[in-house]
């Protein structure tokens, strides 16, 4: 599995409002450039729309404040890494519903913090979208994710 590098680094702060107002700055920068939904074109999918209004929703679904500032801390390099890598992630379908796909890249920001960004990929409608973006543990092996299996 190859990891991507980044050149961005993770938001600073450790308060909600800090991290939230510079993640949502850059949401609505890239929300500005698009006529609807705001989307990202990805390196891995042949340039494909990524759309990014789920993250929020499941964002905000978590009742756990410090795992919603942790997540938002690095949507940046998540954005990144979704625009720009080619690297094949680990696949596998989503047990809940056959019809998606859960795609599970992964990357190190500029500091060396190693962190997964997951997107799911909905067959029928051929429409992509960013779930959710979380650091990992540096013991954590992903040779040995049990996600491993390849659909793409």
């Amino acid at each position: 599995m190859k990891i991507f590098k980044t050149k961005s680094k993770k938001i600073a702060g450790s308060d909600f409002h800090e991290v939230h107002q510079t993640a949502n700055k850059l949401y609505m920068q890239i929300k500005r450039k698009t006529k609807r939904r705001a989307y990202i074109r990805s390196a891995y999918f042949d340039k494909n729309k990524v759309f990014l209004d789920l993250f929020w929703h499941h964002l905000f679904k978590k009742e756990n404040w410090r795992d919603r500032v942790r997540r938002m801390k690095y949507y940046a390099c998540a954005i990144e890494l979704i625009k720009k890598s080619h690297f094949q992630p680990s696949s596998k379908e989503n047990p809940n519903r056959r019809s998606e796909i859960l795609h599970r890249f992964y990357g190190v920001t500029a500091d060396d913090e190693l962190f997964c960004v997951q997107v799911k990929e909905d067959k029928k409608k051929d429409q992509k979208f960013l779930i959710s973006v979380f650091p990992i543990d540096e013991n954590y092996n992903i040779n040995e994710c049990k996600t491993k299996k390849t659909l793409r």
